[in-house]
């Protein structure tokens, strides 16, 4: 269906250009003489297409024959002719197949081609079956790390091939993911290698589906081509703005690819994950279960601590897990709820297919990963919604037990929280992160790229300030979780006004003007900063 409005469109939207023209040329007189005459330039034969359905097929060919019936008439209407009598023949050059499959030059060969265009599957790269990504591998002569590119990569890779030393120009509609996190380095890195060049894009939009049960995908519209424009146009929230480039994070920036680093570029404490048990769920509590447990087993209360992941955080869910580390075992070897539980972390993880895990088996009251260490840190969601301007981060008890569904700074300051909750630095999110569906996706890609602002004394007091100020304001509303207090709709005036004074202490502390730059701006800043180290510590080593 996809297939046959994308060439149906196109035909119409020609056609219609083409009426307009005729009109003006014949400014409305009647013509005498000219049956023999075909005023059209513009065929349906000019319109390829390779769908796999044969379904589809039959509608896409049936649409464009409609669609050349009612533009005829409307030519007829233009020009006083009867074109019906016009020895007209129509052809559907649509090929039943499958694009990754076919050679696109047997449909039509490359040198007659002007344009390509379509909306390919969006299926993600942990989603694909075994004959899609055996279909990835291909395109990609099993290219290093495609097989952590998303399906609709293929169809990207297939045009670049194809448009090889041509002026083709070629625009697909895929899902957000293909210009964010990971696979940007993956995928448009190599292709730029190569000259390929972003001409025009359509920043993320949503788009519906059509079905009663709506499914929102995030989507992007890529147009690229081996021809370098000096203007180039990019499309954002339905504005049009002329730029003199588009890298591959569809900003109007250089062409700067943010790879992934150990460590921090700046001098700051290395992000780590929070800790995780491997136990298949029976050394944690909910609040209920948690009393329940001490009730039975008063004696066992010491060794129960707060445990906290994302979805606790942000929520403000309270929940608890048991911590044996460097317990004396006598105090709790004879508890037979305990012991129940130990067991079933024992069967579970020898029932895993990593060897890792199985010898865990051994060591129960060990976690799988510890990262625990008494101090208080700041907790940054690893998902968290794209519909929030700020990520909601925070300081935490040195006492609580993080999971590994968050990341954790150790031994933070309040500068930290301050930078770390900026706009300056969601807005780098933004553009660096990956994705889940739609989420953000908080790694360490986002925090070791990230380049920190080298602020005087009274600048970092500055943002000291105002990051207090934040969690003074969120202090204000002790029944209100990070998910109510984070809502774009219904977020407290107090709070937003904490941190815009925030944004403008840190947008200071980097020479940026605030009054005037946009979060694109800061961005592209940004990216130059990061180039500037990158390429300094590569001179250097």
């Amino acid at each position: 269906m996809a297939l046959g409005n994308f060439l149906t469109e196109t035909y119409i939207s020609l056609r219609k250009m083409e009426n307009k023209a005729l009109e003006k040329l014949n400014k409305g007189q009647i013509q005498f003489g000219m049956e023999q005459f075909n005023p059209i330039k513009v065929s349906i034969g000019q319109f390829y297409g390779i769908e796999i359905n044969d379904f589809a097929v039959t509608v896409a060919k049936t649409a464009l024959w409609i669609a050349e019936s009612q533009m005829m008439k409307e030519t007829e209407e233009i020009l006083h002719l009867n074109l019906n009598f016009l020895p007209l023949k129509s052809y559907t050059n649509i090929i039943e197949d499958n694009a990754l499959r076919i050679d696109w030059n047997e449909v039509v060969p490359k040198e007659e081609l002007d344009y390509i265009m379509g909306n390919p599957p969006f299926i993600g790269a942990s989603n694909m079956n075994k004959e899609q990504k055996e279909q990835l591998y291909d395109v990609f002569d099993s290219m290093k790390r495609c097989g952590e590119l998303d399906y609709v990569f293929c169809w990207y890779k297939k045009a670049c091939d194809y448009m090889e030393k041509t002026r083709i120009e070629s625009a697909f509609v895929a899902t957000n993911s293909i210009c964010q996190g990971e696979q940007v380095n993956i995928f448009w890195k190599p292709l730029f290698e190569k000259n390929i060049k972003i001409n025009f894009a359509y920043k993320s939009f949503i788009w519906d589906n059509e079905a009663s049960q709506k499914a929102q995908v995030h989507c992007v519209i890529v147009g690229f081509s081996y021809v370098q424009k000096n203007k180039k146009q990019l499309y954002s929230n339905n504005r049009l703005k002329i730029v003199k480039n588009i890298n591959a994070f569809l900003i109007d920036a250089q062409d700067i690819f943010i790879d992934s680093f150990t460590r921090p570029l700046s001098n700051v404490t290395k992000m780590i994950r929070g800790s995780s048990p491997c136990d298949n769920g029976n050394y944690s509590f909910t609040e209920d279960e948690m009393k329940e447990f001490v009730q039975r087993n008063p004696n066992l209360k010491k060794f129960i601590k707060k445990y906290i992941g994302s979805r606790e955080f942000i929520n403000q869910i309270p929940r608890y897990c048991i911590w044996l580390y460097n317990e004396d075992v006598s105090e709790f070897r004879y508890s037979t709820d305990l012991r129940k539980r130990i067991e079933n972390v024992v069967n579970f993880r020898k029932s895993s297919k990593k060897e890792k895990t199985r010898e865990l088996a051994y060591s129960p009251l060990i976690w799988e990963a510890n990262r625990y260490n008494g101090k208080e840190f700041i907790l940054i969601p690893r998902v968290s919604s794209e519909k929030r301007k700020y990520i909601p981060i925070g300081f935490i008890n040195g006492n609580t037990i993080a999971n590994d569904s968050v990341q954790l700074i150790p031994n933070a300051t309040l500068y930290d929280f301050g930078i770390l909750t900026s706009n300056i630095h969601n807005a780098w999110t933004r553009i660096v992160a990956g994705r889940l569906k739609s989420d953000f996706r908080y790694s360490n890609l986002v925090y070791n790229s990230f380049i920190w602002p080298t602020p005087t004394k009274q600048q970092k007091e500055k943002i000291e300030k105002t990051a207090q100020g934040i969690l003074d304001a969120r202090n204000l509303y002790p029944n209100s979780s990070l998910a109510d207090l984070y809502d774009e709709l219904t977020m407290p005036p107090k709070l937003r006004k904490a941190h815009q004074e925030n944004d403008k202490a840190v947008m200071e502390a980097y020479s940026f003007n605030w009054r005037t730059m946009t979060e694109s701006d800061c961005v592209a800043e940004l990216m130059k900063m990061y180039e500037k180290i990158t390429t300094s510590a590569k001179e250097e080593n």
